[in-house]
């Protein structure tokens, strides 16, 4: 996980787009843990307010961009390979959920 950056620093940049079931402004928690491409594991408990995703085809690629304060913003790498993050994010639903179940 890449950050904290300022209040728009991911937000303003066009990455306004959902991913699987996130919309964004939506809050999130995470269900199961699971490590990014960066090697941050994020534990269950984390919580997020939804920013946006990116997808980088080159490199398979998954940004999401998230606060975890409601000031500062963060990028949260993975890749869409087996041998990375691929099983995470075909599973997404089952790591990250909606807070309140909303």
């Amino acid at each position: 996980m890449i950050g904290p950056f300022e209040h728009g620093h991911c937000s303003a940049n066009g990455a306004k787009h959902s991913f699987g079931s996130m919309i964004v402004g939506g809050r999130y928690v995470v269900a199961a843990p699971f490590a990014d491409f960066d090697g941050d594991v994020h534990p269950i408990g984390e919580a997020w307010t939804f920013l946006g995703a990116a997808f980088l085809p080159y490199e398979d690629g998954q940004s999401l961009f998230v606060s975890l304060d409601g000031e500062r913003e963060w990028h949260i790498r993975l890749q869409w390979r087996t041998e990375a993050q691929g099983e995470t994010l075909d599973h997404f639903d089952a790591y990250v959920q909606p807070v309140n179940g909303r």
